[in-house]
């Protein structure tokens, strides 16, 4: 260890964090010793922000650890705050220490420093306050392999007397968990100490991967339902919280995940770890929702406070879309929560039209919701006059935003009704409200008067090229005029670089008409960026009527990542089902996991649209 007084010796200036020169480090170590509280907070939080920095290390990490440990030992009422920052620091994937470019990282200068001083926090481990004693594990923990020989002896030795006498079971698991980082220590199933059982299983869970056996599926639904307080703030190395971990855990087994979340919610469904289990097979596993919703309408009633409410009832509204028929329990649940006060309407309301339930037009007529609206939209077509007056009576009084576009998005699917809102669609492009929103469907809507002629006619000058590029096309839409088009795009896809995609992805309409633009798509099939390849070859198809240039470009493209979705979907349009992505298509179509992950914001899951293109291509003579 090195106290403050020797902060000098360090060439600080010569190092850096993460926001350059780490001239600063040794005056947030000095706060450290401060009595102000404040001070010590506020250095603590700018340690956990420069020299670690959302998982990464630089090269003034590794020379603070020695004074960080001696305020671990020094400072009083921080100690276990500074060695979590040390473990936190020093934190790696054991894989990483195979790489050729270890020995010469950061991560590794950090590791070896903690090494170095590991002898002079292990009093800490012994020490009156629990947190100090679970946090020093933590610090063990993290370099448990890296450790000499000696100085694991006796660091093992000290862990096994936590194990053996700890008077909290929580310590006794952590010691447990020390133990079998650098070697495989007998497992108690049958400790007296649920901790320990709990910690137990979840080991054996690791060692084994899934399936897991029913014993243990039985340890980890019966002693994992009671959330350990505090443990938040103990995470163990490669892990937010072990809570977390375990959860991720299980959720590589669905079934064994669905039974210890049945538990977990029979028995309160504490700190929400059932719910939060149940919600985690959904985003990992295809076809598992009837039975997560199941388990969510039984956690309902479980929910201690509005926040968890909200979440669960969020779950529900993305998956019971995917219910054949969702229950008549289910809906009458949603159904209440949807015309009651409150956060929690809005997240029922939404889940109420997704389960297509008519009971959601009654409540959405009274309570307005711009998602909701958008959603009832697609389910209730029959109701295309009701949802066009509330969207126009939305946008009228002064929506915005979000809010706006997913309004404006409700009146494609609505049809002829949709057009009585063409006076509000002119007031938001002309307010700027949603402006590209509101220049597309007027664009769809099929009629060009002198008001709607004018406010295009701005927008293509606007400074905005999104704007400009959907108000050239939607001109071109309403009077079949190809020139403002054809300037606008000259204009934009030479310069454009990082979006120019989006410019693409515009020109369908104009398809034939866009021609004299090939000079400038054509090199783009070859570009750098993916995406802008992707939706280059799809205006090459749109422009040319050929898919020859195209398909190989999508081929090579295809597959499950956001812009292999997009050459997908690009391909099914097309309708050609290249041979040699036959095999990559059944993986998409049959995996039982999910391959792609949501997106935030988005209605429909990728990965539900993965399945279904691949589905369409493999369909496809």
């Amino acid at each position: 260890m090195k106290s403050p007084a020797e902060l000098d010796t360090i060439q600080w200036q010569t190092l850096t964090h993460a926001y350059g020169s780490a001239v600063d480090v040794p005056d947030l170590i000095r706060a450290l010793y401060r009595d102000d509280d404040t001070t010590v907070d506020e250095a603590v939080h700018e340690l956990y922000g420069n020299i670690h920095h959302q998982g990464t290390v630089y090269s003034a990490s590794a020379p603070a650890v020695p004074f960080l440990a001696h305020a671990a030992r020094h400072v009083p009422g921080r100690r276990a705050e500074l060695l979590m920052l040390l473990a936190t620091l020093a934190d790696h994937t054991p894989s990483d220490t195979e790489s050729p470019h270890w020995p010469r990282s950061s991560a590794a200068e950090v590791c070896a420093e903690l090494c170095r001083v590991l002898p002079e926090l292990l009093p800490c481990l012994t020490d009156t306050e629990r947190p100090v004693r679970r946090a020093a594990l933590r610090v063990v923990a993290v370099v448990a392999e890296m450790l000499p020989a000696g100085l694991w002896a006796s660091v093992e030795e000290r862990v096994r007397e936590l194990y053996a006498g700890d008077a909290v079971p929580a310590v006794r698991a952590d010691a447990l968990v020390v133990l079998n980082r650098s070697g495989r220590a007998p497992l108690p199933f049958d400790s007296a100490w649920s901790e320990v059982r709990l910690a137990a299983a979840t080991l054996a869970a690791e060692r084994s991967g899934p399936p897991y056996p029913a014993e243990l599926v039985t340890i980890l639904a019966e002693d994992g339902a009671e959330p350990d307080p505090g443990e938040d703030d103990f995470p163990w190395p490669g892990a937010d919280s072990p809570e977390s971990h375990l959860t991720e855990l299980l959720a590589d087994d669905p079934d064994a995940a669905l039974a210890v979340a049945a538990h977990w919610i029979d028995a309160g469904d504490l700190g929400s770890r059932g719910s939060w289990l149940a919600r985690e097979i959904t985003e990992v596993w295809r076809d598992r929702e009837p039975e997560v919703l199941d388990l969510l309408l039984a956690a309902l009633p479980h929910q201690r406070d509005t926040r968890s409410l909200v979440h669960t009832l969020d779950v529900i509204g993305r998956w019971v879309g995917r219910l054949p028929e969702p229950g008549d329990e289910l809906r009458d649940r949603l159904y209440d929560y949807a015309r009651a006060d409150g956060e929690t309407a809005r997240p029922a309301l939404l889940a109420l039209v997704r389960s297509r339930d008519p009971r959601a037009l009654e409540v959405l007529l009274r309570r307005s919701d711009a998602e909701a609206v958008r959603a009832a939209a697609t389910a209730f077509p029959e109701a295309s006059d009701e949802l066009t007056a509330v969207i126009r009576g939305e946008l009228s009084a002064g929506a915005a935003g979000n809010a706006a576009d997913a309004l404006i998005a409700a009146l494609e699917p609505l049809g002829a009704p949709a057009r009585q809102a063409r006076p509000e669609l002119v007031e938001c492009l002309r307010t700027r409200r949603a402006a590209v929103a509101a220049a597309r469907q007027l664009g769809l809507d099929g009629a060009l008067t002198g008001e709607v002629s004018s406010v295009l006619r701005e927008a293509r000058r606007s400074s905005d090229a999104s704007l400009r590029a959907t108000a050239a096309v939607a001109h071109y839409r309403l009077t079949g005029d190809p020139v403002p088009a054809l300037r606008t795009f000259e204009e934009l896809l030479p310069a454009a670089q990082g979006p120019t995609h989006r410019h693409l992805s515009l020109l369908q309409p104009l398809g034939s008409a866009a021609t004299p633009l090939l000079p400038l798509v054509r090199p783009m099939l070859t570009a750098r960026y993916e995406w802008t390849r992707a939706t280059a070859a799809e205006a090459h198809h749109w422009i040319t009527g050929s898919p020859d240039d195209a398909v190989p470009v999508l081929a090579e493209l295809a597959g499950p990542t956001p812009v292999g979705l997009h050459a997908l979907k690009a391909l099914a349009a097309i309708g050609r089902t290249p041979e040699e992505l036959r095999p990559a298509l059944r993986a998409c179509a049959f995996s039982p996991r999910r391959l792609l992950s949501a997106t935030p914001f988005s209605e429909d899951h990728e990965d539900e649209e993965l399945r279904a293109a691949a589905w369409s291509l493999l369909t496809l003579s």
